[in-house]
């Protein structure tokens, strides 16, 4: 059965899956649609956690950033994975104690304030379009390729599956459906890894591989350590060590902090500790989800460094008429492009940035092999050194190809990918829904809606956003691991600080935490806006704010935010009695206060 039709049959199947289940699941009340009804096992909340955590970003682009960047890559696994844990053991258990369905609901209550209320729902707005922006671009690149249409076409059928399942089943449909693709996605990473490392290597764990030696030609161990050969090989082509950095101290520092504060504010990670029984099973639930997501992000330096030698090796030197047809396929889908600058027919991969632009070769790829196959290029510089533009977000899509794996482990890849996108992004549009339907409309504007009407408004507001995320999927901002990094650096700058000082900090009033978020918003948005779409010329260490590059910055902004609430709830009335006695039954067990009567 060839790789197209096993395409279908894979991606085909887990989507009637996960209908199925969002049939089966259907949200009939707003505490189905909001927390599943508070009853998921914590082994099942686990796996829903760590497949609404682990997005496309994790799946299809942290491998090819780590790929690409090699050690710089580093500070997305030291940020996303620190993140979780100070999420889980800091955060998630008193904010479920608390008994609040959503972050705006969180701050509405604990600041007393429908001011902060509603700066909270923007900033759930900002941080989660953005978020979803970058699921939605990963869809698009797994349908362009497998289902071999345009990405933006690709963008439109995620917004169509994705408008189905989180529109009909809210958070009941979307935990159980997330366990399937959990099972899915982590299965298909996992399988190419494993072949590839014992292909490379001998090793069958990944983990072990990626410190192994490799094998030669003839299957023996040829005594060079995996990360020795990528050294050597990426330096002789003029690129920078695979092993060393390039990014500053200061600025692996702030974007690991963004990283890791921007995941502890996620709203869409936090409501998921709601949809548990008790207190103790959140705790469970996210020791779980932590072992889920290990799982993939041990594995992924290992996927990054095979998928960088295995693409060198066969790409680079090599006639263009000689290519596998993996290189053909992507090429028509518009995500690899070849210019061949000094007319000798083959394909170099060297130092220098790529040509922009997509290819506009129309036509088919024999033709290409025939015609030598140029992707005539708009503009295209002429002093680069490279003649390759390959995008950094299909390298685990295109690794089982790149390293002749059985189409059936290329098929399985492409049912992950869409499983990782799809399941962040139906957790995001339903944060942005409740936040807009309960938060908003129901706290705030009306609070005389009945059950049904408020139903009703997070269905609307979530066909709204599915649309809004399709814009941004076809336009987006960035590779998907940057586009995913700018929303954690907006959630760190905006929820964090107004979070933790609403469990640790009694004195901290409603005049301090609308002032820090808007002051850490507004300074994070502004310069990642100036630096990405005003001015991307001047996007360089040498004109950033203390070298602190636009994926870093919401460190700084959640420092503000920090400084800003703490100096106006100085100066300001202190919250009412009542909210101080809220604070510290959050934090303090129930009955801890007897023994000591005794």
């Amino acid at each position: 059965m060839d790789i197209q039709t096993l395409t279908y049959l894979f991606v085909g199947g887990s989507f009637a899956l996960y209908i199925g289940i969002a049939i089966w699941s259907r949200a009939g009340s707003t505490k189905d649609f909001y927390v599943a009804g508070g009853g998921v096992s914590p082994v099942a909340n686990g796996a829903a956690t760590a497949a609404d955590w682990m997005s496309a970003a994790s799946f299809i682009s942290m491998a090819g950033i780590i790929a690409y960047a090699g050690y710089d890559a580093s500070v997305y696994l030291m940020g996303w994975t620190g993140g979780y844990v100070l999420l889980a053991m800091l955060l998630a258990p008193y904010l479920r104690k608390f008994g609040k369905f959503t972050v705006p609901d969180f701050i509405g209550d604990r600041y007393y304030s429908n001011v902060a209320r509603t700066v909270a729902v923007i900033c759930v707005i900002f941080v989660s379009f953005t978020y979803v922006a970058g699921q939605m671009r990963g869809t698009g690149i797994v349908f362009a390729r497998f289902l071999e249409v345009d990405v933006n076409v690709g963008v439109v059928i995620g917004m169509a599956i994705v408008f189905f399942y989180a529109v009909l089943g809210g958070m009941k449909g979307i935990t159980y459906t997330q366990v399937a693709q959990y099972c899915v996605l982590i299965f298909a990473f996992l399988v190419p890894a494993v072949f590839l490392s014992i292909m490379m290597t001998g090793h069958v764990f990944p983990q072990t591989g990626f410190g192994a030696t490799v094998l030669d030609a003839a299957g023996n161990d040829s005594g060079v350590y995996l990360l020795q050969k990528l050294d050597q090989v990426v330096t002789d082509l003029g690129f920078t060590q695979y092993t060393e950095g390039s990014k500053s101290t200061i600025d692996v520092f702030f974007i690991a902090a963004a990283l890791m504060c921007g995941t502890a504010g996620l709203p869409h990670v936090i409501v998921r500790f709601f949809t548990v029984p008790r207190v103790k099973d959140a705790r469970i639930s996210a020791g779980w989800a932590l072992f889920f997501i290990a799982l993939l992000y041990t594995s992924a330096p290992a996927v990054g460094a095979f998928a960088r030698l295995n693409l060198i090796d066969t790409v680079n030197e090599t006639q263009y008429t000689e290519l596998p047809d993996w290189f053909y396929n992507w090429e028509n889908s518009g995500l690899i492009g070849w210019v061949d600058k000094n007319g000798d027919g083959a394909v170099q991969m060297r130092a220098g940035a790529p040509f922009a632009g997509k290819p506009n070769f129309a036509g088919s790829r024999d033709e290409a092999k025939g015609s030598q196959g140029e992707r005539v290029v708009t503009n295209a510089p002429t002093d680069n050194a490279s003649e390759v533009y390959i995008d950094r977000d299909i390298i685990v899509l295109a690794n089982p190809e790149i390293g002749n794996l059985p189409a059936w482990v290329i098929a399985l890849v492409a049912a992950g990918g869409v499983a990782a996108a799809l399941s962040t992004a139906a957790g995001l549009l339903l944060v942005i829904s409740s936040a807009i339907s309960h938060d908003l409309l129901k706290k705030t504007i009306k609070p005389d809606i009945t059950e049904k009407q408020e139903l009703l408004a997070a269905r609307g507001a979530a066909v709204v956003a599915i649309c809004i995320a399709g814009y941004f999927g076809i336009n987006p901002p960035g590779f998907v691991a940057q586009v995913v990094a700018f929303a954690f650096g907006l959630a760190a700058a905006s929820f964090f600080p107004v979070i933790l000082m609403g469990i640790f900090y009694k004195r901290m009033n409603k005049e301090g935490a609308i002032a820090g978020m808007l002051v850490g918003l507004t300074f994070t948005f502004c310069y990642i806006v100036y630096f990405k779409f005003v001015s991307p010329d001047l996007n360089t260490a040498e004109h950033w704010w203390l070298g602190v590059s636009p994926e870093g910055i919401g460190t700084l902004g959640m420092v503000l935010n920090f400084a800003v609430a703490f100096a106006v709830s100085r100066v300001t009335a202190p919250p009412p009695e009542h909210i101080q006695h809220i604070v510290e039954d959050i934090r303090i067990p129930r009955g801890a206060g007897e023994a000591h009567a005794h």
